[in-house]
């Protein structure tokens, strides 16, 4: 019989597979772009559901008719901005605490002594700049602590200067920056599994259950020469808590929550502001992500159109 042949298990593309040193990943703020001035927001992932819309997709099989669809709510507590960084080309020169912050969250989070004010910076000085933002999950009752992330703004230098001075010390909410029907991107971290095999962390095929040494695990480790085991090997380790990101997902529907949502498993009820966008998000409930505009649109999820009906 010929050799058999099959491509390497495991993509290098994900690599090494540890869990990630934080919830929230870092963003490349340049490659999105956006008509609206905030480019992201944090969301915390409530539930999956199934969801009854009316297709409106042209030339779709189903157009004109009442479909359901999975869906997975987000909560999206509001945001206020905890401190604004200046870049000089490219590198972050300096940083201004914003004023007047919340008492609970100096006793959650460590903030210098010595603290430089926004009004005292000289903005001539650089070219760039970014807001530090923290959410105000006091308010959706899930935790207490708050998750801080860098958000990039879009248009020229003074407008991001004019959004700073607008939103200094106000809750900036995500209904103002996202719209039903938009595409967006989510980034976050998968559910953790902790230490898996090979079969399972990289989908190798069972070997003959007369074989020697164990049926889950690889037939060959490597050559004598070099006396080494290599890095592409699979071998049993960690699986899951890994950073992904999830493109091009469309909302279904937005709004605040007005007790529509009650008694979610393992997550509870949705006191602010929500989203519902079609399909599955990576993470266990109560999962903070990023929720940014979308990068690279595809023609087929763009014209995709979808009336919300109801949530099941």
């Amino acid at each position: 019989m010929p050799t058999r042949k099959s491509p390497r298990k495991g993509s290098l593309q994900f690599w090494p597979r540890k869990r990630a040193k934080k919830f929230l990943p870092r963003v490349n703020w340049s490659i999105i772009d956006s008509e609206k001035t905030l480019k992201g927001f944090i969301c915390y992932k409530a539930c999956m559901t199934s969801v009854a819309v009316k297709d409106l997709t042209a030339d779709s099989m189903t157009k004109d008719k009442k479909i359901v669809i999975p869906a997975t709510i987000l909560e999206c507590p509001p945001i206020k901005i905890l401190s604004v960084r200046f870049y000089k080309n490219e590198k972050v020169a300096t940083e201004t605490l914003a004023e007047n912050l919340d008492k609970e969250l100096k006793r959650k989070i460590k903030l210098p002594k010595k603290q430089k004010k926004f009004d005292d910076t000289k903005k001539e000085d650089y070219d760039d700049l970014r807001i530090l933002v923290y959410s105000v999950v006091k308010k959706s009752k899930l935790k207490k602590t708050p998750d801080i992330v860098e958000i990039g703004l879009s248009g020229n230098y003074e407008e991001k200067l004019n959004f700073v001075k607008e939103n200094l010390n106000k809750e900036i909410s995500v209904l103002d920056f996202f719209e039903k029907g938009e595409l967006v991107d989510l980034r976050g971290l998968t559910k953790g599994k902790g230490l898996q095999g090979p079969v399972k962390r990289f989908g190798i095929t069972l070997k003959s259950h007369k074989s020697e040494k164990g049926v889950r695990r690889p037939g060959s480790i490597g050559p004598w020469h070099p006396a080494r085991v290599t890095f592409r090997v699979p071998m049993a380790g960690q699986l899951g808590m890994f950073t992904r990101l999830v493109y091009n997902n469309k909302i279904l529907d937005l709004g605040k929550s007005e007790s529509k949502f009650k008694n979610l498993k393992n997550y509870g009820e949705i006191n602010t502001d929500y989203l519902i966008v079609k399909g599955s998000v990576q993470g266990p409930r109560r999962r903070q992500l990023i929720l940014t505009k979308s990068f690279r649109k595809t023609k087929k999820q763009n014209k995709k159109e979808y009336e919300f009906i109801e949530a099941r």
